[in-house]
């Protein structure tokens, strides 16, 4: 009981540690929200608006590395040209379009 009493009477007189604490958890809120939370929301809406603006002729790179040109964008889908000689057409998801990886491909930067 005695330890419990020393530890109560540690605590700052006045109930001004309510105050602070609640600046600290305000303050460490604000910080996640630029570090964490807003560059997310950024590269989110960059992302869709580059997927938008796909068209046909496009050279892009899926999400699993394969490398194509753009035959027909239909709504949430594209139609990919893949191979040389013969090439082979390959229906995707529009989501499925790696965008750094194109990027990068097409030396276009953000």
């Amino acid at each position: 009981m005695l330890l419990l009493e020393t530890i109560f009477l540690q605590g700052q007189p006045g109930g001004g540690g309510m105050m602070s604490q609640l600046f600290l958890i305000f303050g460490i809120l604000i910080v996640f929200y630029f570090f964490m939370i807003r560059p997310q929301q950024k590269k989110q809406k960059a992302q869709s608006k580059f997927r938008e603006g796909l068209k046909k002729g496009d050279k892009v790179i899926t999400i699993g590395g394969l490398h194509g040109t753009i035959a027909h964008v239909e709504g949430d889908t594209l139609t990919l040209e893949v191979g040389e000689g013969k090439p082979m057409k390959l229906k995707f998801d529009i989501n499925s379009v790696s965008v750094d990886a194109t990027r990068k491909l097409t030396g276009e930067t953000k």
